[in-house]
């Protein structure tokens, strides 16, 4: 590889000029990306001392804003200007167009070059006379998934990360697909990206097709065609959109670097890393995942921070329709803001003197959603309220996992008497012409056709799919119902959820779905309650012996399936109910299942399938959730000024 590093790819001296834009850093296929390079004011490239340096990879455009670059309340920063808040703090900055964006030459394909293009340009700044050898990688949602995806290389000049809201862990069990389903926020990325690609920008036709596309119209005419879908026009956005969507196997092509870090965590080299995510975030599994593989290295930390936001939305305190409270940002509890907490994690890393800056051990930051009143605020938002907690550890302490079982009358309990009773079983139609709508969640990308956080379960006209406003997703026929009687007590669910079902069904192939859900007791502002999503998953039925050979479902025998919602941090207050809804579908979230037997992604013959969900003894369905000692959370409850400390 040292030959494609030449030397007259390296920047000039003289550094009065501020940045180097398009500098083209040659991969090891040949293909240029285009670099832009930001130094100190007056610094002198092989005069003055080498830098270490800072490196930012993404798609969205090197030199545009970053929605996410909000500051104190002042309007999204580029990242030009964010370049040059770390320049000016000692470190050369470097921010690069991924491959077939923007500037930089190749092909688009989401993801699968991110490995390879990561590690050459840290090891082409390594080689610079202004390097001292020592990167710093930082990024939101793509940007985090290029860092991972280089790292899995083990690039020789790696020293630190800082991976938001981002980096796959397996991106076959999340981000991608999730429980055998695919995730439908990549065909509304693909859409919404392909609309600044290069293919539109040079062909005024093709962005002129682009633009007059409907997408929520597409989205009702699923499964889409190759070559007769709203990406037809632009075929290398189309064809990796359907090798995703058609590789529903877990096989060789969900192994390759940028998208499973499970398959390199034995060989990856560990440097301290921060991990950020929130409980509406699509990555909170490969967070958490990575989170647990990460740590316990002496040497190399790994930092863990939970908020309630959106993806990326680190200083907002609502989600959807949910407030969390003035405390549920980062600025003032975390750290005076985000661009001050990743510079003194770079100074701890990346400076000489960096391990006497006063920056803490590292510990998980987590926000504990609930204890709000439930009244509507002024901006029509629930007040559902939280309080971040701190932990040497994750899951907390003193979790204890415990089975909540669902009965045929609805109910949904601790006690184990369903254990002894007799086998039992509730019954619904699913049709895939009639999918249970996604109102919330773990989502990001969707628009235009769909939006995540925590909403009240009813239907509206700001979600897809809907046909009844306000009226409760509880009230279709194919949504089984199980909540727990009013509670006593407070209830701290808070870890990772699993929902073990006994079920059957009349077709080949199906899907059931699971949602945690806080309902409200009835108040002045809510008279029918408020039920809160928290979170939800999947399950694709074909895969009921594993993730690599599918199998047809056998009409009426019952096999034990595994739902794995992301998991959550809740407080569920007396008086409240914790539920559980089990379906068969949540779109636009995810791809319908026809029951047909046929890939959900090219299929052609739906059908109606009669599921079946049991209970009793040896066919126990239940959910299983980690709860922890209310009492413990006031020991953990994190003060803005311990936060400040772990910077």
């Amino acid at each position: 590889m040292t030959d494609v590093f030449s030397r007259s790819e390296a920047l000039p001296a003289d550094s009065t000029l501020n940045p180097f834009c398009d500098v083209m850093v040659p991969m090891r296929d040949g293909v240029r990306l285009a670099t832009d390079v930001y130094f100190p004011a007056g610094y002198r490239a092989g005069i003055d001392a080498p830098l270490p340096t800072i490196l930012e990879r993404t798609p969205y455009g090197k030199s545009d804003i970053s929605r996410s670059e909000i500051h104190h309340g002042e309007p999204p920063a580029n990242r030009a200007d964010v370049a040059r808040y770390f320049a000016a703090r000692g470190y050369a900055v470097v921010l690069q167009d991924c491959r077939g964006r923007y500037n930089s030459e190749g092909t688009f394909t989401k993801y699968i070059a991110e490995g390879p293009d990561g590690f050459d340009t840290i090891e082409w700044i390594t080689q610079q006379r202004w390097s001292n050898g020592k990167v710093g990688t930082m990024g939101l949602s793509y940007a985090a998934h290029t860092q991972l995806a280089a790292a899995c290389l083990n690039p020789p000049g790696l020293a630190c990360m800082v991976l938001d809201s981002g980096g796959f862990a397996n991106g076959y069990r999340c981000g991608i697909r999730q429980g055998g389903a695919f995730e439908l926020k990549q065909a509304t990325w693909a859409f919404n990206r392909a609309k600044n690609s290069t293919t539109a920008a040079e062909n005024p036709l093709v962005a002129a097709a682009l633009n007059a596309s409907d997408l929520r119209q597409w989205f009702a005419r699923m499964p889409w065609r190759p070559g007769h879908s709203p990406l037809a026009t632009v075929p290398e956005y189309e064809r990796y959109l359907f090798e995703q969507w058609t590789h529903d196997v877990f096989d060789e092509y969900w192994k390759q670097p940028g998208i499973y870090a499970e398959g390199y965590y034995d060989t990856m080299t560990r440097v301290p890393t921060v991990l950020m995510s929130s409980w509406y975030d699509a990555y909170v599994r490969s967070t958490l995942d990575n989170f647990a593989a990460l740590s316990g290295t002496p040497g190399a930390p790994a930092y863990l921070i939970m908020g309630p936001w959106l993806h990326g939305d680190r200083n907002v305190s609502y989600s959807g329709d949910v407030e969390f409270g003035p405390d549920a940002v980062i600025e003032g509890q975390i750290a005076k803001d985000w661009l001050a907490f990743r510079a003194d994690w770079f100074d701890r890393w990346l400076q000489p003197n960096g391990a006497s800056n006063g920056a803490g051990d590292a510990i998980a930051r987590i926000f504990v959603m609930g204890g709000g009143s439930g009244a509507r605020n002024p901006q029509g938002r629930m007040e559902h309220g939280g309080r971040w907690v701190k932990s040497a550890q994750w899951p907390l302490p003193g979790t204890r996992l415990t089975p909540f079982y669902l009965a045929g009358d609805g109910s949904l309990s601790a006690s184990n008497d369903t254990l002894q009773a007799a086998p039992a079983a509730t019954s619904y139609s699913f049709d895939p012409s009639n999918p249970v709508p996604t109102i919330g969640g773990a989502l990001t990308s969707g628009a235009p056709v769909f939006e995540g956080g925590a909403f009240d379960q009813r239907e509206d006209a700001r979600f897809f799919g809907t046909r009844h406003m306000g009226m409760p997703l509880s009230a279709r026929s194919d949504v089984l119902v199980f909540q727990t009687d009013p509670l006593e007590e407070d209830v701290a669910v808070i870890g990772p959820i699993v929902v073990k079902l006994w079920i059957s069904s009349d077709a080949p192939d199906t899907d059931f779905t699971a949602k945690l859900i806080d309902v409200y007791p009835p108040n002045a502002d809510y008279p029918h309650g408020y039920a809160m999503n928290l979170t939800d998953g999947i399950f694709r039925c074909r895969f009921h012996e594993s993730w690599t050979e599918p199998r047809a479902l056998e009409e009426g025998r019952v096999y034990a399936i595994e739902i794995e919602p992301f998991a959550t941090a809740n407080l569920f207050r007396r008086g409240h109910r914790i539920r559980l809804d089990i379906s068969s579908s949540n779109f636009p979230h995810f791809d319908v299942n026809p029951n047909s037997g046929e890939a959900p992604a090219l299929a052609r013959t739906p059908r109606v399938a009669v599921n079946r969900v049991h209970f009793g003894a040896g066919q126990a369905s239940h959910v299983v959730l980690p709860l922890v000692p209310v009492a413990s959370l006031e020991a953990m409850q994190a003060s803005p000024a311990d936060s400040r400390k772990t910077g």
